[in-house]
C-alpha cells in the first residue's frame, strides 16, 4: 500500500497530539489511533475517534450504578444477555469514526448500510489520485452456477493473466483521458494554458469502479456489529470482506466482552425458524427427519443440515 508523504505526515501530527480527559478510554485502541491499517493493494482503515467501551453498555442498561457495587464477571454477564435477547439500545451508547479507503465499487455496496453518518472524499472538488484495485490472480473466478451474486472456480493461470490485462489497461487509458480532459499532464499541471479544461464534475464519469475513493464513516457499536455480520461472513464477498474482517478485530480491542458477546451469539451463531425449531426437537427425540417431513423448503432443509453438520437425508 503506497501512503503518501502527505497523509504520514497528517498521520504522526495526529499522533502527536494529547489531551487530558476525564471520559473513558481504551489503550489498546489508543495504541492504533489514526494508524492507516493497509488492505487491498492501495486500501486502508484508519480510526480516527471513538466514544464509549463495554462499561458504557453496562451503564446505559443499568442507568445508574454504583462503581463499587458490581464486578467484570457481573458486566460480562449483562452485555452475554442483552446479545442474546437481542437488546440493541445499549449497545447503540457506543461509536466509532473511521477514514476508509476503498474501491468505488465496495463503496457502492457498502453503502447501503444505510445507519452510518458518511463524508466521502468529493470528485467535484478534488481530483481523484491515480490509484486503482487489481485483484490477485487466486481472487479472480468465473461466475458461480449456484450463486447470482458469487464467485465460482478460479481462473487458470492464462485467463487470470487476460483478465488482469485488460483491468490494467482500461484503468491506464480512462485515467489517462481523465486527465486529457481536465487539460492535466502526468505531474498534474495543465497541459495547455490556454484551454480550461473540462469540469472535475464531468471528467469523473469516465472513470472505472475499481478507482480509489475515501470517506469518514460513523457507526453506532450495535449497527457496526450488524454490518459485521453481514459483511465478514464467508459468503460475503472478498473485497468487502477483508475490511470486515480488519474492523472486527478493532471492535476487539475496543470492547473485547461484547466482541466475545458478538462472536459467540451473532458471527458463530445459527438463526432457526419456527418450523426448524420444531424440526430439531423431532430429531432429538429420535424421530427420522426428512426435507419432505419437515415443512422446510429444499433451501431452508439445506441450509438446516450444513448449520448443524448433519446429512440432509436425516
Amino acid at each position: 500500500m503506497n501512503v503518501s508523504q502527505n497523509r504520514k505526515q497528517e498521520i504522526s501530527s495526529q499522533q502527536e497530539e494529547s489531551y487530558q480527559t476525564r471520559r473513558v478510554t481504551v489503550p489498546a485502541l489508543e495504541e492504533i489511533l489514526f494508524d492507516a491499517l493497509p488492505l487491498l493493494d492501495h486500501g486502508f482503515v484508519r480510526v480516527i475517534d471513538y466514544m464509549g467501551t463495554d462499561e458504557s453498555i453496562v451503564q446505559a442498561a443499568r442507568v445508574s450504578y454504583g462503581k463499587g457495587t458490581k464486578q467484570v464477571n457481573q458486566d460480562k454477564g449483562l452485555i452475554y444477555y442483552l446479545m442474546r435477547h437481542w437488546h440493541s439500545t445499549p449497545f447503540e451508547m457506543c461509536e466509532i469514526k473511521f477514514h476508509i479507503k476503498l474501491p468505488i465499487f465496495v463503496a457502492r455496496q457498502w453503502i447501503r448500510h444505510r445507519t452510518a453518518n458518511v463524508n466521502e472524499y468529493s470528485a467535484r472538488y478534488s481530483i481523484l489520485s491515480k490509484e486503482f484495485y487489481i485483484p490477485k490472480p487466486e481472487h479472480l473466478a468465473a461466475q458461480s452456477n449456484v450463486n447470482n451474486q458469487g464467485r465460482g472456480d478460479t481462473l487458470n493461470e492464462q485467463e487470470a493473466a487476460e483478465v488482469l490485462e485488460l483491468l490494467k489497461n482500461d484503468a491506464e487509458q480512462c485515467y489517462s483521458h481523465y486527465q486529457e480532459m481536465l487539460n492535466l499532464d502526468e505531474a498534474g499541471n495543465p497541459r495547455d494554458e490556454s484551454k480550461s479544461g473540462l469540469a472535475r464534475e464531468l471528467a469523473r464519469m469516465n472513470l472505472n469502479l475499481n478507482y480509489y475513493t475515501e470517506w469518514y464513516w460513523k457507526i453506532d457499536l450495535h449497527n457496526l456489529m450488524h454490518f459485521l455480520r453481514l459483511r465478514a461472513d464467508s459468503h460475503a464477498q472478498y473485497e468487502i470482506r477483508v475490511y470486515a474482517e480488519l474492523m472486527t478485530e478493532i471492535l476487539e480491542k475496543w470492547c473485547p466482552i461484547t466482541a466475545g458477546a458478538y462472536k459467540e451469539y451473532r458471527e458463530g451463531a445459527t438463526a432457526l425458524s419456527k418450523t426448524g425449531t420444531e424440526a430439531v426437537k423431532r430429531m432429538l427425540a429420535g424421530e427420522k427427519v426428512t426435507q419432505e417431513t419437515s415443512g422446510l423448503t429444499k433451501r431452508e432443509w439445506g441450509e438446516l443440515c450444513a448449520s448443524l453438520n448433519i446429512a440432509s437425508e436425516s
